[in-house]
């Protein structure tokens, strides 16, 4: 038993409280989740909870003696792969595999963990214990770049960039058919659940959403696009693409097609630019393609040209 403090962000706005919860911890279960809100183990903004609450970015939760604390803990076992560092925020390449945070108590093998082992002054920044300093988070399945805050302050002014759209997040992705480049797709999406839903027109629970895609090169029956999203909500790359008719090659949860040698989504966070919430200096980071996406691009390239026919 313990307490927690979760303060929420975008993709958390009109989801039901015990749904969030029960989202966090899978192994609790809803009806658990729903009897510790009703015994007032849940404060929303100092009041308390009430299952079916629809909650809205920035709202703060309280769990007040909840079991199983899915806290991070120091892991210095993992590496950790900086690619920017200053005495205000990190810029971390995390690799395919391995999840932003803990989902479960004890969970081991955690990008929060490998940073709390290298930069303990992270406990207590940011949304939650869960998730030490992280701005954001990819897909355990997505590889690439992630800001983190050092400290309250910094993760303020970096959260008010972000919210602002002065986050330039751009990630590579090989998607199915051929995309045209440049262009901007507009939608709506609810993420609720495992699997988010993506339409055309509004619906109840969704935001609108955005999805540039900047560039288009095509591979054989797949294109490699360069994506940007200033403010990308949870699978919002995954489901638009789908939605699109140009699902991610072998995302099996949105129908990608598999790809030979691919074994996983190829989705890759590969640069980051904003500008220094301290400093006022452009920070732009790039993340190299790993070797396994490169492989598969190197296959798709010999299989498509005139020798291979």
């Amino acid at each position: 038993m313990g307490a927690e403090r979760i303060e929420l962000g975008p993709e958390a706005a009109g989801t039901r409280l015990d749904r969030l919860l029960a989202d966090r911890q899978p192994g609790l279960g809803r009806a658990a989740v729903r009897r510790l809100i009703e015994a007032g183990q849940v404060l929303i903004d100092g009041r308390r909870g009430r299952a079916g609450t629809r909650l809205w970015e920035g709202a703060v939760l309280e769990l007040r003696d909840w079991p199983e604390s899915t806290a991070a803990t120091p892991d210095p076992e993992l590496a950790l792969s900086v690619l920017h560092e200053d005495g205000r925020l990190l810029v971390v390449d995390k690799p395919a595999g391995v999840p932003t945070h803990p989902l479960r108590a004890g969970e081991r093998g955690t990008l929060a963990g490998a940073l709390l082992a290298r930069y303990p002054e992270l406990a207590g920044v940011g949304h939650g214990e869960r998730e030490p300093g992280l701005l954001h988070r990819l897909d355990t399945d997505t590889s690439g770049l992630l800001l983190v805050a050092r400290d309250t302050e910094s993760f303020a002014r970096l959260q008010a960039l972000l919210q602002g759209g002065g986050l330039d997040k751009r990630y590579e992705a090989l998607c199915a058919g051929q995309l045209t480049a440049p262009t901007s797709e507009r939608a709506w999406l609810s993420a609720r659940g495992s699997r988010v839903t993506v339409r055309g027109k509004a619906f109840r629970h969704a935001v609108e959403i955005e999805t540039e895609v900047l560039e288009s090169a095509a591979h054989g029956d797949f294109s490699l696009v360069q994506l940007r999203a200033h403010l990308a909500r949870r699978h919002q790359l995954r489901a638009h693409l789908a939605f699109l008719a140009h699902p991610i090659a072998a995302d099996a949860l949105y129908g990608g097609p598999p790809v030979a040698g691919l074994k996983r989504h190829y989705l890759h966070a590969n640069f980051l630019a904003f500008e220094h919430p301290f400093t006022g200096e452009r920070v732009a980071v790039d993340a190299p393609r790993p070797e396994a996406l490169q492989g598969v691009l190197d296959t798709l390239s010999t299989q498509s040209s005139p020798e291979a026919t």
